[in-house]
């Protein structure tokens, strides 16, 4: 426990900047203070030669030492007074105070406050500095994520001169031209979009005015072909509003998903179980916060994405799981297809993918999956693809029965 809370402490740039800087100024002041305490003691050089003068000053006698009289820190001599004698002279050396040489001055107890004081001063000094550097990198960080979440329009603050401020500037700039490259695409995508459905109403309409068979081959062919193009361009504008600030746009209100879906149930010709709960306070609907278009464009597209490849029963089950604000409403669709191999269960919500040998079918643009997992995460909730049991695919959609955080929503992305 203490080795994770001191990971996590030290995990902080700031703190290792300090730890650093703490560190390095108490292993200086040690070395300084070695090197001041041993230039202090210098090595006392050994006596080589004594002069005793009696009271007149006149010199008694003389003695000199070599290396073999010593006797470890003492030093002996043989003195030879002027009247003959000879006098052994023994010099003890002093005894060093007790303890080690770190108890000496400039060591011990004022060496230790010393330390302390210059260890406190340091700390203190570094760290609104330290933490004044890293807070910006911070902000720095803070603001690639928000852009990388699906906000371009995040910028930094630039304040300063040095590397930090000039790193900001740098990333606000290209934050700029790609936000502005972004809205330059996404506002052609919805004119052309736009201008398209005035040709396909003229090819309709002359459709209608030639007079031809309904039921030739040739006409329905048109026909069909007419549908799929209005189907995409609707699908294309409604994905670049979900992928702007136009979804925030989108009101959220109390709806009925049981009404929502057994409408869309009849549409085409789905079954609906709903697995609410019971109890004599029980609401006999699913009713949550959301967008009623949206989820019923949701629902509409799992619907007929089931149709599409099945021709026998459809079944839409609803369901509430949870309590409180964990509270979700759970949604599954499942048909009797040929299912989705495992590999692919991922790729099929990718905008404009088809399925291995699906291109052919008919209906379909590759968007309506895509939607459906743009339209959940707007929502704050998730969609996943899994086998059914006896054959065929299962689509679950969980979306919280609250109104979404919309900080969730936006970590989780929308439409790409």
């Amino acid at each position: 426990m203490r080795s994770q809370i001191w990971s996590r402490f030290t995990s902080h740039l700031y703190v290792r900047i300090w730890l650093a800087v703490v560190a390095t100024v108490v292993v200086l002041t040690f070395l300084v203070a070695a090197a001041w305490h041993f230039s202090t003691d210098p090595p006392q050089l050994p006596i080589r030669e004594v002069l005793v003068h009696n009271a007149a000053g006149e010199v008694i006698g003389t003695a000199q030492t070599k290396p073999d009289r010593q006797r470890g820190d003492d030093i002996e001599f043989n003195m030879v007074t002027t009247d003959g004698q000879t006098l052994k002279l023994l010099l003890p050396r002093p005894q060093s105070p007790p303890g080690n040489a770190w108890n000496r001055p400039p060591f011990g107890f004022s060496f230790g406050w010393m330390i302390g004081l210059v260890g406190l001063a340091v700390a203190v000094g570094a760290y609104p500095v330290m933490r004044r550097l890293t807070l910006r990198l911070e902000a720095l960080q803070r603001g690639v994520e928000r852009w990388g979440a699906g906000d371009l329009s995040a910028r930094i603050n630039t304040e300063g001169s040095d590397e930090v401020a000039f790193l900001a500037r740098r990333f606000n700039h290209a934050a700029e031209r790609i936000e502005t490259l972004m809205e330059s695409h996404k506002s052609l995508l919805a004119n052309a979009s736009h201008e398209l459905r005035s040709p396909l109403a003229r090819i309709r309409m002359g459709l209608e005015l030639m007079g031809v068979d309904k039921a030739s081959p040739q006409r329905m062919e048109i026909a069909r072909s007419i549908t799929e193009l209005d189907q995409l361009i609707d699908e294309i504008l409604l994905a670049s509003r979900l992928d702007t600030r136009q979804a925030d746009a989108e009101p959220f209100e109390t709806l009925d998903l049981t009404g929502l879906a057994a409408e869309e149930c009849a549409r085409v010709n789905a079954e609906l179980m709903a697995e609410l709960q019971t109890g004599p306070d029980a609401d006999h609907s699913l009713t949550l916060q959301g967008s009623p278009r949206l989820l019923r464009r949701l629902i509409r597209n799992l619907l007929e994405n089931a149709r599409r490849y099945t021709h026998g029963d459809i079944t839409l089950e609803l369901a509430q799981t949870g309590a409180g604000k964990q509270q979700k409403a759970i949604i599954r669709v499942h048909d009797r297809g040929p299912g989705v191999p495992a590999d692919q269960r991922e790729r099929i919500f990718e905008p404009f993918y088809r399925l291995p040998g699906a291109s052919e079918r008919e209906g379909g643009v590759g968007l309506g999956l895509a939607l459906v997992k743009s339209i959940a995460e707007r929502h704050g909730g998730t969609v996943r693809c899994e086998a059914r049991p006896g054959g065929g695919a299962s689509f679950i959609v969980e979306l919280p029965v609250g109104r979404p955080d919309r900080e969730l929503v936006h970590e989780t992305g929308s439409f790409n």
